[in-house]
């Protein structure tokens, strides 16, 4: 599921937005000022950032810089009420993905969601990624250890990716179901995820560490 932060000082649109997103199946967080949207973009790395440009602290524009600055690279979407090309220009420039106006239509925004997202999506499966020993390969769906390709299967692979996109935190039973299957129930009462997991320690070299958290669910570290 992907998970989006909005962040505007305006209640009504905040319960709004987030209403819409939520029944569009995205998982959604919320914040009001600048620093809040900071802290949580850092600590919860979403997907997407929906980010107010009028802020009560710092505006959007400085919490897009901040971010970029040390170098998250989430889709931004800036939202406001300021339609002139030079705000628009100074919002695309600091390092927004895209640009809307209120008041608007949320089918346009869930479009322009999409279209970051896809964007975004293309952009990791193009790239590299290196993790200790690991180089991975997201476009092919690879992972190689000292040049040699593991042999994962599909929902081992799926697997590691999960907790390699929430490395350093800890990822409950419950939020991997959610993410790897869609038919959530039949997993309730089963090992099948211990078991997954098992097969991935024991495929993976021994920099790369999975390790429980008793009652909370696996962290990867």
């Amino acid at each position: 599921m992907m998970k989006i932060l909005i962040v505007d000082d305006d209640k009504d649109i905040l319960k709004v937005l987030e209403a819409n997103l939520k029944f569009e199946n995205y998982d959604v967080l919320t914040a009001e000022n600048g620093f809040e949207a900071f802290e949580k973009a850092k600590k919860e790395n979403p997907d997407l950032i929906i980010l107010d440009l009028n802020l009560p602290d710092i505006d959007g524009i400085q919490v897009c810089h901040k971010l970029r600055e040390i170098e998250i690279d989430i889709p931004i979407i800036m939202l406001t009420a300021r339609d002139t090309v030079s705000d628009k220009i100074l919002g695309l420039e600091c390092g927004a993905d895209d640009y809307i106006v209120k008041p608007f239509n949320f089918l346009e925004l869930h479009a322009r969601i999409k279209s970051c997202l896809r964007r975004a999506k293309k952009e990791i499966n193009n790239k590299i990624l290196k993790f200790k020993s690991l180089t991975i390969y997201p476009d092919r769906q690879e992972i190689k250890h000292d040049g040699k390709k593991i042999n994962f299967t599909k929902t081992e692979y799926n697997l590691f990716m999960f907790l390699f996109k929430n490395v350093g935190k800890i990822c409950t039973r419950k939020d991997i179901k959610k993410a790897l299957w869609k038919n959530k129930e039949i997993y309730d009462w089963s090992r099948t995820i211990d078991i997954h997991i098992n097969h991935l320690r024991k495929k993976l070299p021994e920099d790369i560490k999975i390790n429980t958290i008793k009652g909370s669910g696996y962290i990867l570290e």
